[in-house]
This record gives C-alpha cells, structure tokens and sequence, in this order.
C-alpha cells in the first residue's frame, strides 16, 4: 500500500467501532479522500483532537481498496478552536464544511475547492468580516468554481446587458422581461449589488451593505445552491443570521434566508 502525505480540511468525521472514526478530508493535491483514524476516539490519542472539523492538518496515510488509514497528523492552523466560540460563526463555517464535502468528488483534485474554503475559514476565525458575508461569499465562489456561476447583472438567459430586475434560480440568475419566467422573484437592486460584490470579492461594498439586503441575498444564495445540489444542506438550518432592527434574533430553521 502506497504512503502519502498531503495537506487537508478535516470536513466531517463518523464513528466507526469503539474507537476509530472515519474521517473525511479535502486534500490539496488528492482532493476528497476518505480515511479511518485508528484508535482517535482514545483519550491518548496522538492525534485525535487534530482530526475534528474545521481543522487544517498535514497527514500522513496509508492507500487503501476503499478507505485509506491516517498514520500521522500534524496541526497547521487551529481555526476550529477559534470558531467555535461564536455561534453563527460556528454554524456558519458547519454549512461551508457540508457544502464543500457536497461538491466534491473523491480521488478528484480540485486545487481551487481547497484553496476556498481554507481562506473562509481562515476569515471566519479572524472574524475579519461577518459570518453570513463569509459563507455567502464562499457558496457563491464554490458554485462559480464547480461551474455554475450566478449571473447579477446581464440576463442569464439571452445575455442582454443589465442590470434586470428579475432573478430567477433555474435560469442561473437575473433575467431580461423578455426571458423573465413565472415565478421569478424580485429582490432589491441593493441585494443584486451586495451578492455580485461578494462573488467578485469586493469586501468594500459587502462589509457596508444594509442587514435586510443581506438576509434577502442569503436567501437567493440558499435556494441557488440547493437547486443545483438537488438536496437540501442540513447545516442551514442551524445557520443564525443576522436580523434587521426592531426584531429578536431567531436560533432556527427561521434562521436560515429564505
């Protein structure tokens, strides 16, 4: 069996037996792989506390017929700790990390999947800007990478020139009069703005943007990423956002934008 060692995301971790677990890892150079962390579950555990979600790790692993076996571990960045602390950060990185285990293949390199979601994570524990800016900004830039980027601004349909007013999921984004179908929703021009910003990484205009046009972006950004997935992420509904003036926070399925 072939030793490797690479630089990984710990995306999610399953019990397997009394003390193993099953850990699934987004590597820089492999991408998804899958691997049992042998005896981790043990408080004397060399390794265990380094293979949680969230954590960026160098590992070392043995390939296996269907799972491969995790030798080492050795802790880069310990965001987890660091995000853990804040709730709607906590839950907004859980949706980043079930998003990114979703749009994944295993055994598939895929660099730039990486490299997005470590500088998420990476923002999310520096708190450099508001949770539910970070994880819009990075499903709106995961979906690009996979190949379905939103359209903000011209007509996702025909191609005319925008801005339009109309954002229709199914069509990939805003839509003409002319191609606008049934059903299509109308968000404020400031939302439009506000999520093509965040796809573009333009900081600036996101950080300053209003609370409403936020939650109405976070909404459109949902419903975007579920309809290309075909399967809901459960970790939205956990996600807390932030509430206009005026209204009690909610802890929720409420929470999520739709």
């Amino acid at each position: 069996m072939p030793l490797y060692r690479d630089e990984g995301i710990v995306l999610r971790t399953q019990k397997l037996g009394e003390a193993d677990r099953i850990v699934t890892l987004l590597l820089r150079s492999r991408g998804k792989v899958r691997a049992v962390g042998k005896g981790v579950r043990r408080t004397r555990s060399r390794f265990g506390a380094r293979l949680e979600p969230g954590m960026l790790v160098d590992v070392q692993c043995y390939e296996g017929r269907s799972l491969d076996t995790v030798t080492q571990a050795e802790s880069l960045a310990s965001w987890g700790e660091a995000i853990a602390r804040d709730y709607a950060t906590y839950t907004a990185a859980a949706a980043m990390l079930e998003t990114a285990d979703r749009l994944t293949e295993e055994h598939e390199p895929t660099l730039q999947q990486f490299l997005l979601l470590s500088g998420a994570l990476r923002s999310m524990a520096e708190r450099a800007h508001d949770p539910g800016l970070v994880l819009d900004a990075y499903l709106l830039r995961a979906l690009a990478v996979a190949g379905w980027a939103p359209s903000f601004h011209d007509c996702a349909r025909c191609g005319a020139p925008g801005p339009h007013r109309a954002f229709h999921v199914a069509s990939g984004g805003t839509v003409c009069s002319v191609c606008r179908p049934p059903g299509s929703a109308s968000p404020a021009p400031e939302t439009l703005a506000l999520l093509a910003a965040l796809l573009a990484g333009e900081w600036v205009v996101a950080d300053a943007s209003d609370v409403r046009h936020r939650r109405e972006g976070s909404g459109l950004t949902t419903a975007f990423l579920q309809w290309h997935l075909e399967r809901g992420v459960r970790s939205f509904r956990l996600v807390e956002r932030e509430q206009p003036p005026g209204r009690p926070p909610a802890r929720s399925a409420l929470g999520t934008a739709g």
